[in-house]
């Protein structure tokens, strides 16, 4: 879901879906940016149920009667995506603890599953795009483990609201381009 390789996701009728969950991240991201004095539980919490949310929308979409090329890959992610949010939402404690270890798994995945994404579609004129995606969100992985690691709430909170803004704007671009072609 998170690849700017279209061609590879295919199109669905519930394209507007997957837009409006990336829509939701970048406002998400943007308030966190905005106002971090919410507190750290209060967003680990908010992504927590963004999470769940994202990760309804990926099962959804992969098991749909015109299901996207790459449909297990969407059913993976949903599956992660799912249980790290959940996990999130159960205990605002366990969440304050390992809200970086869980975002870190999640990037990193994200980055796998984009350089997957590029080298399968390197027919595509832009087929490189998807390993420069591949590398940001893997960055973005390994700097919420940094963040974890020193327990440094302030960077985690900075980290969480660019990489939940990044992470929307990639979703709603995939979800406008799995649009289907009127007929």
């Amino acid at each position: 879901m998170k690849s700017l390789n279209v061609n590879y996701l295919g199109q669905s009728r519930l394209w507007w879906v997957v837009l409006a969950v990336g829509i939701l991240l970048i406002i998400g991201g943007f308030a966190y940016w905005f106002w971090p004095e919410a507190g750290y539980a209060v967003a680990s919490q908010i992504f927590g149920w963004l999470l769940v949310l994202a990760g309804v929308v990926q099962l959804c979409v992969a098991a749909g009667p015109d299901h996207a090329r790459g449909w297990g890959w969407w059913i993976a992610g949903g599956i992660i995506d799912m249980f790290i949010g959940f996990m999130l939402v159960r205990s605002v404690i366990l969440s304050e603890m390992v809200f970086p270890y869980f975002l870190s798994i999640i990037f990193i995945f994200w980055g796998l599953e984009a350089f997957i994404a590029a080298g399968s579609g390197r027919r595509n004129k832009y087929w490189w795009l998807g390993i420069v995606n591949g590398i940001l969100l893997c960055l973005i992985g390994f700097f919420f483990l940094e963040a974890g690691w020193v327990s440094d709430m302030l960077m985690v909170s900075f980290l969480a609201s660019i990489a939940f803004i990044y992470w929307g704007f990639t979703v709603a671009m995939v979800g406008y381009g799995m649009k289907p072609a009127e007929r």
